[in-house]
Formats: C-alpha cells, structure tokens, sequence
C-alpha cells in the first residue's frame, strides 16, 4: 500500500489506494485496503435500523426499558502544541461494557429483524461468491464511564476504551461474514474468549494483534482438515470466500467536525431510491437527513441547529429554547423547525434547490401528491425521535400539495399560547390540528397510525367489543374541527400528559375539561365518529334518474366560497349559483383558481376514502353472511361513473400545466 522509500522522503500510501467520496453533507478520505474478513462492526447509527433506538432528543428519556443511542461526537485531542484539534474519527461514551456489549448486539438483532424484507439470501451469496462491493468503516473511540474492576495483581480486568472499525456501509455484510467466522460484532469490538482459539482457560483474548493471528491460525488448520479429508462444508470452508475482503476505510476529512453526518450520507442515495429492505421509517429519516446534510454542506444551516433536527443532539441545544421549557414545549419547537426546513417558503430559494437535488423532485409547480407525501414522511419520522415510540410516518400525509410547494409559514406563537387561546382563535385551533394534532394522536395510540386491516375486534373501555374503525387522519382532524371544545380539551390534556412522563391521557367531557377515565382509541372513535370527519353530501335529482326510480348519485356539496352570495359582485341564477357581474377580469381569475383548488382537493379527499370504503364493504359482507356486498347492476352503473370520470381527468393535467408559465 506504500510509495517506495526515497532518500529524504517519508513513505507515503500509493495514490491508487486513496479515493475522495463526495456526499450531500460533504467529503471525505478513504483508504482501499485488502481487510481480514471478520473485520469491521455492526454500527448501531446505521439508518436503517435508526427507529430501534431512543434518541437524544426525546427530552423524557428512555423508558420502559427502552435503550438510547449513544450521542457521537468528533474526536478531539491536543497537539503537542497545546492546540484543539478535530481528527477524521468520531467518539462516544456508553456507562460500561456490559452496556456497549448491549449496544451492538442490539443493532445485529435489528439487522436480522429488517432480513426478511430482501430478496435473496446474503448469507448463502457470500458463501458461493464471495463480497463483491466492499464496504465502508469509520473509526470510532468508544470511552467507559465505569472504571474496569481490577483484575489479579492490580491490573484493570478489561480496556477501559475501545476502538472500532464502524460499518458506515455494508452493516449486512459484516453481520454475515461475523456469522460465518462464527464470532459476533461485539466480540469484535471488545474482545474474544480464549475459549474461541482452541485454549482451554476462562477470559478474554482483547488485544486484535494476538487474537487474530490466534483464530486465523484455528481455521487455517480446520480448512487443511476439510481439505485432506474432503469436507465440502464446515466453518473454514464456509468462510473461505470472505477470508480477505476489499474494504473502504475513512482516513480523512476537509471537515471533521462534519463526519458524522458525512458518512452517514456517504449512501443515502440508497434512501432515496429505496431497496427492499429499508423499512418506511428509517427510510423517512434518512431522507430528512439527507435534506439537512445538504444544507449544512453549503452554509444554509449551523451545524448545532441540523445535530438537534438529525437527532444528534438534545434539543436544549437549540438557540432561543426558553430556559426550563416543558416536554410538550421542547418537542413542538423542534417538529414546527422541521417542518419549515422541509418545506422552506418561496424567499429561501437556495433551500428550495437544495431540497429538490437531494429528493431528486421536479419543478414545484409540478410536484405530486406523492412528492409532498415523502417530505411530510420525512418530517413526521424525525419528529417521532422525540417521542417515546416512533409512529407509521403516513399518519402525518395531511398537507396539501399547493401549501407544500408554496412552503410552510408558521404564525411563530408559541404552543402555550395556541393551546391558551385555541378555542375562540380560528387561526391558534387550525395550526394546532394541521401541524400538531397528528402527531400527539399517534404518540398516544388514539388514532391507528398503521391503517391496518379490519381483521380484528377489540375491548373498548367500557368492557364491551368495538368494531375497529378504518378511517384516514384527515378524517379523524375534520371530525376534530366538527366538536371543537372537546378537540381543544384533549390537545392540552396530551399536551399535559407529555408533561407529566407520558402518562395516559383522560377522556374529555362535552365541557372540554377532563374526566377520570383513560382516552383510548375507542373513545376517540366515539367521540369525534367517523361520519362527523365526512364533508356533507347534497344529492341533486337528474331526469334520469327521476326517470329509473333509482335514487340519485350523492355529489359533494362545496364549501362556500369566499366572495358570499348576494354581495355587490355576485347575483344568483335561476338554479341558485353565484356568478360574478361586476368582478374584474384579476378577480375572477382570482375566484376561478381558489375554485379550481377546491374541486381538486376535495376530489383527492374522496378518492383516498375510496379503496378502504370497498375493502369495508367487503368485510361487512362477509360478517353478515353475504355472497357480495352489492349487485351486478350496482357495480356497472359505479364502474361506467369511474371510467367516465377517469377520462375527463386524463386531459386535466396537460390543460393545467398549458395555462402555467415556465420554471
């Protein structure tokens, strides 16, 4: 790997071994080695395995036996000049070995959980063919805050620090390649029994220089065994393809302090067009991730405030946080921050490119409702980081697409405040359902973050068997808006109850105040009914159906506009609709566009209710005894509605983006 020696010249490694690896959060330095093949270790910060953990920016702490992830620092030392210096490594601090122990094998067991999403079987693949991409590994300090009890003689019984080759990519890989040694990422990290070389004493082997030479010596000899007695498998012989492995090791960065999230965002591509294997939530936060790490590369974001939204740091560490801030107070601060990042206004227009290049998303006046559905994932997944249990990243999908392309703009009042005032002020009551209600909703199971089936029945608190209700969170925020007092009533007894531990909210009486049974999901159903969440329907008589009998199709009644009837620039026609007299031509473009907007989002409302509706229908059938849920002629008459439907809707983007002026 070296240059030759040159009189005068220190030996420096050869050009060919280095590569620069550039990321959305920066660059960095790899070295390509030629690495023994149970090198490297499972890393616990690996993406996709990131809703295992509880964050730091959970500001109740972990609970219930829940685990949290160790906060990563870099790794800093003096120089023989007295100076500070930040080196291409990072460092963290866990209470003891047991602990760290504890860590890794966390983040194995999690890979193994996520397993079943791939298609094929890595494990055999590595066997017959070897590891044909390599991988890549950051060194990491790992410190004890336990000082190691002392062995016989005085000396410490263990290291009371670790170093480790991290795997920043190919966590699968060294799993399995550990797993065909037959030794595990921890026992990598902190040593292996003597018992694994083939001696017969108790203890640990901690030093790589020795146990190393140890193990590969035991294999050498069991494959020399196989080999003379024609063995086709065995340990040996199962590992012999990953024996050496190609491997990339981080060596060096512009910017240190940055490598954390430099080399977390060394694959974030692969997040962004998702494999198999990445479950949606871990997907969701690496997408925001990669939004922050973009900004923070190019100077549109301090490098303290992206810790905090990337879950690297707590949440006190944000500028302005009130001293002695409340629970329900810290998380809002840090979810309505997230929230504007991804959905930056028209005035941040370098934030606006920058997130487009890192989602790889068109023009916004071309975006889709599953582009702003991604970034709302994104948002509702880094925001479960500071809750007890991460939610469906779907729960939060309530934003339209106009006010995401156009950018979220907050009133910048404070959550005691909107609660304070939320039940006389429209403004404090519609930022705390949009932006707030979802998410407490979820964190407290009152609304079915998941949308799973109708499979099952449960017990309601009151002792009895509820149907399981389907029904989509807009839904459940419109019937909020229906019953505001007791919508009011429960955001600040979940608001309370975050204050309070977590504990479980109460159910609310009709005067808004609560009562002392528990608030389940049951009740919320209950109390804020599906059918209250529907717009109203008015039908409207045509003569063929006044003809046939058959009762007329419902049409959704719009909502009044905001010009209202019998105003100076409207009059009513024969058939009792506004139409403009007097308005300008710009007002009734104006009213024209704000129109347009309504059909199209209240058409996208109803269309997303409409496949559960069927899947409904058909359990409903089933449970009643019945062969099929409706009738031939029924289903014509439906399907001949949808197909001409589908039709006129075919032309309607071509026409919309033909009237449109150009990026």
């Amino acid at each position: 790997m070296l240059t030759e020696p040159t009189s005068g010249e220190p030996r420096q490694i050869a050009p060919d071994r280095l590569r620069k690896v550039r990321t959305d959060a920066g660059e960095l330095l790899v070295v390509i080695v030629d690495m023994h093949g149970i090198g490297g270790v499972v890393w616990e910060h690996n993406e996709r395995i990131s809703a295992t953990w509880r964050s730091v920016v959970d500001p109740a702490g972990a609970k219930n036996g829940a685990r949290s992830i160790s906060q990563v620092r870099p790794w800093t030392r003096l120089t023989e000049g007295g100076e500070e210096r930040v080196f291409a490594a990072l460092e963290s601090k866990v209470a003891n070995r047991e602990h760290l122990i504890a860590n890794v094998d966390a983040a194995v067991h999690a890979l193994q959980a996520r397993d079943g999403f791939r298609s094929y079987d890595l494990r055999e693949d590595l066997i017959l063919n070897g590891q044909v991409e390599p991988c890549m590994y950051v060194p990491q300090h790992i410190l004890l805050d336990e000082e190691p009890p002392e062995a016989l003689g005085g000396a410490p019984s263990y290291p009371d620090s670790y170093w480790g080759w991290m795997a920043v990519r190919g966590n699968n890989r060294t799993r399995y390649r550990h797993d065909l040694f037959e030794v595990t990422s921890s026992e990598v990290l902190t040593g292996i029994p003597f018992r694994k070389l083939g001696q017969d004493r108790e203890g640990l082997a901690v030093n790589p220089s020795y146990w190393l030479a140890r193990y590969s010596e035991l294999l050498n000899a069991e494959y020399r065994k196989a080999d003379e007695n024609g063995e086709p498998s065995g340990r040996a012989r199962r590992a012999a393809r990953v024996a050496i492995v190609e491997s990339h090791l981080v060596i060096g960065s512009p910017t240190p302090q940055r490598l954390f999230r430099i080399v977390q965002g060394s694959n974030r591509r692969d997040h962004v067009h998702p494999p198999l294997e990445f479950a949606p939530n871990d997907r969701s936060r690496a997408l925001g991730r990669s939004v922050l790490g973009a900004y923070t590369a190019h100077g549109e974001l301090e490098d303290r405030i992206a810790d905090v939204l990337t879950g690297l740091a707590p949440i006190t560490d944000l500028p302005d946080v009130p001293d002695g801030a409340s629970i329900s107070t810290l998380r809002d601060i840090r979810s309505m921050r997230l929230l504007v990042e991804l959905f930056p206004s028209k005035a941040e227009v370098k934030k606006r490119q920058l997130i487009r290049s890192a989602l790889s998303e068109p023009p916004p006046s071309q975006m889709q409702l599953s582009d702003v559905n991604r970034r709302v994932r994104a948002w509702s997944a880094l925001t479960s980081e500071s809750y007890p249990n991460p939610w469906n990243p779907r729960v939060a999908e309530v934003l339209k697409r106009t006010t995401a392309s156009n950018g979220v703009e907050l009133t910048g009042r404070t959550l005691v405040n909107l609660l304070a005032t939320a039940e006389t002020d429209d403004e404090a009551f519609e930022e705390l359902l949009a932006y707030r209600a979802p998410h407490w909703l979820a964190a407290f199971d009152l609304i079915d973050a998941d949308r799973g089936s109708l499979a099952g029945q449960k017990i309601d608190d009151e002792g009895t068997k509820a149907d399981r209700v389907r029904r989509t969170v807009t839904n459940s925020i419109n019937a909020m808006r229906n019953n505001r007092a007791m919508a009011v009533g429960l955001l600040r007894e979940i608001a309370d109850a975050m204050d309070q531990g977590d504990r479980p909210p109460s159910q609310i009486g009709p005067d808004g105040l609560p009562t002392a049974n528990r608030a389940t999901r049951a009740w919320f159903n209950r109390t804020f009914s599906k059918e209250s969440g529907t717009r109203a329907y008015r039908k409207r008589p045509t003569p063929e159906n006044t003809a046939s009998g058959r009762p007329s199709a419902p049409e959704r009644e719009l909502p009044d506009t905001d010009t209202p009837a019998g105003s100076p620039l409207t009059r009513t026609d024969p058939e009792g609709s506004a139409t403009s007299t007097e308005e300008s031509d710009t007002q009734a473009l104006e009213r024209l566009r704000r129109e347009f907007e309504r059909h199209i989002l209240m058409m996208s409302d109803g269309v997303g209710e409409l496949p559960e509706q069927l899947e409904e229908m058909s359990e409903r059938a089933k449970a009643a005894g019945l062969d099929h849920a409706i009738g031939v002629e029924q289903a014509n008459e439906w399907t001949l509605i949808v197909t001409r439907m589908l039709a006129a809707l075919r032309k309607i983007p071509e026409s919309v983006m033909s009237i449109s002026s150009p990026e």
